[in-house]
Formats: C-alpha cells, sequence, structure tokens
C-alpha cells in the first residue's frame, strides 16, 4: 500500500504523537493511527500535517476513564 519511507514516516508521526500515552491504551493508539492512516490514503503526506491530525485524533481518542 505505502513505500518503505512513508510507512516510517507513519511510524514515527504515530511514535511521537503517541509518546505520553500508555501501551496499555490500545484503544487510544489504535484510533489515532487509523487517523493517520486515512489521512495518509487521502494524500496528506507532510509531518506537520499527520502529526495534527494525529494531535486531533487523540483528543477525541476513547479511554478507560471517559
Amino acid at each position: 500500500m505505502f513505500d518503505t519511507a512513508t510507512t516510517a514516516l507513519l511510524r514515527a508521526v504515530l511514535d511521537e504523537v503517541c509518546e505520553s500515552v500508555s501501551h496499555r491504551e490500545i484503544g487510544a493508539r489504535t484510533h489515532v493511527a487509523s487517523k493517520i492512516l486515512e489521512a495518509a490514503t487521502r494524500g496528506e503526506i507532510s509531518p506537520e500535517g499527520l502529526k495534527q491530525i494525529g494531535r486531533d485524533a487523540l483528543s477525541h481518542a476513547p479511554t478507560m476513564w471517559r
């Protein structure tokens, strides 16, 4: 689907956006990952654009505390 460089970018953006999210928060991380992936599929491949989409997704992500 994506080339190696794009895949690495998506992983790096996800890791950066979710650096303060526990790895146990699978729902939140999955939500952010899906929004980043959706954006990349639509053609958004700028690191800053993907980070902003990831941050927005994180602010609306489901958590076990809500």
